[in-house]
Order: C-alpha cells, then structure tokens, then sequence
C-alpha cells in the first residue's frame, strides 16, 4: 500500500489569502498546504479520499490513470468542490463514488448537470454508490470500512483500508468507533490547530484520541496556518507523531 498526501491544509488552504504571518510567508514548502485530500493506491486499486477545489493542481504531476474510487467524507466544498475536474479521468470509465445519501443529495442539488437525463457531452461521469448503515464495502478486491466521525454535529465518515485509517474534520469519535481503529499501522487524523475550535479538535485533543488506538504511526492532516511553522510543530509532537504534508508518501 502507497498513500500519498495531496493536500493537508484546511478549506483556506495555506496561504491564507490576505495572510502575512510567519506561517503564511514561510519558505519552507511543509508550510504550502492545499486542501485535504489523499490517495490510496492497494496493489493495482487507486483510491482518493476526498476531491478538493485544488485537486487539478495536486494531480497535475502525478501519473494519469483510472480512479477505481473516490471515497467522501461529507459534503463541505473543501472536500467536493474539485468534483467537475474529474472529467479528464472519464476516459478511463465511470468514476465510482461512494458516500452517505446526504452528501449524494448535496451532489445533485449542486451539479445537476451531472445526474440528469440528457446530459450534455464532457460533463464528468459519475457514479455514486450509497454506503449504508457504515456497512463495510469491496472496490475490486479492497475492503473498505466506514467510520464514525463528528464534525460538531455533522455526522461525517472516515474510511480504513487495511492497517490504515483516515480520519479528517474530526471534532470527536463516538466511542463504539474506537474498535475499528485498533491494530493500525498508519493513522491520518485531523488537527486544525492549538486553539479550541468549535468544530474541530485541537492538537493536543488530537494527540490524545490518536494515543487512544494505538496506532503505531500517527500522521495530522486538514491543518491551519494557526497550527503554526511545520518544524516547531514536529518538534514539539511525541514521538510516532508527525505532522504531514503535501506530496509525502508512505508505504505499508
């Protein structure tokens, strides 16, 4: 298994626009953050969680081929609005997605053009599949699990595939969740920043949820400038923590 960071910044992204902290002018290209969104790729299975505003520049550099799924989480433009520039990738065939009804719903109200009968030539072509009840599910021979998250009150969904987990716009786990968080190797957990925040955890409160799965290497995503300078923060994280960033790769 690959997994390949593509954004790590929250829906301003970082920069923020009209921003000139340390954070925001800062050289060090840890500190360029896109919006969030990963790719998975399981043997010959190339999976993205989440398709941002930003996903025609994440995937620019990156070698063209067929999207087996597109895995989302909620229905927040930071995490749906690159969803047109998918087109390209319809060559290849229907791009499978696969979400809650809601966020299904929030697709047709928003991209009607995509779903009605008489669609117009180069329109994306998309085809959404409904996860149900958080039932795991198969894309080829790759199981996927949903998992329960909390975005404040909006209920959201992280996925695990194998000994790896992501879980973004995180503000808490019900507890019931923590069971299909354990044996991990690789944990993608939120953390917007050091202050509280009405729908997000911080990241000391994201230090603590990771420690409670014991996963064996935690990395923190959907990050603000106000988290602050990449390098301070790593060296401020224990140790198996780590801040992520755009087009870092791991393998499992």
């Amino acid at each position: 298994m690959k997994i390949r960071f593509l954004g790590t910044g929250t829906s301003t992204g970082v920069p923020e626009i009209g921003c000139r902290c340390e954070v925001c002018t800062s050289i060090d290209s840890r500190d360029n953050r896109l919006r969030c969104s990963v790719q998975v790729e399981v043997g010959d299975t190339n999976l993205i969680i989440d398709c941002t505003p930003d996903l025609r520049q994440q995937v620019m550099g990156l070698p063209f081929k067929k999207i087996d799924g597109l895995l989302i989480t909620h229905e927040h433009y930071d995490h749906v609005g690159g969803v047109d520039d998918l087109r390209p990738f319809c060559r290849f065939g229907t791009i499978d997605i696969f979400t809650e009804e809601k966020v299904k719903n929030a697709f047709v109200q928003r991209m009607p053009y995509c779903f009605g009968e008489n669609r117009y030539a180069g329109v994306p072509d998309i085809r959404i599949h409904i996860i149900d009840n958080l039932q795991p599910f198969f894309i080829k021979n790759t199981e996927i699990i949903p998992i329960r998250v909390m975005h404040f009150k909006l209920p959201i969904l992280g996925f695990r595939i194998k000994n790896f987990a992501y879980l973004t716009d995180v503000k808490y786990l019900p507890e019931e969740e923590l069971a299909k968080l354990q044996n991990l190797d690789i944990l993608v957990m939120s953390a917007l920043r050091k202050e509280k925040h009405i729908s997000h955890q911080t990241l000391d409160e994201a230090v603590s949820l990771a420690r409670k799965t014991g996963a064996k290497q935690i990395y923190f995503t959907h990050m603000s400038h106000q988290i602050g300078l990449h390098n301070d923060v790593e060296e401020e994280l224990p140790p198996t923590f780590s801040l992520a960033y755009d087009g870092l790769e791991v393998s499992l």
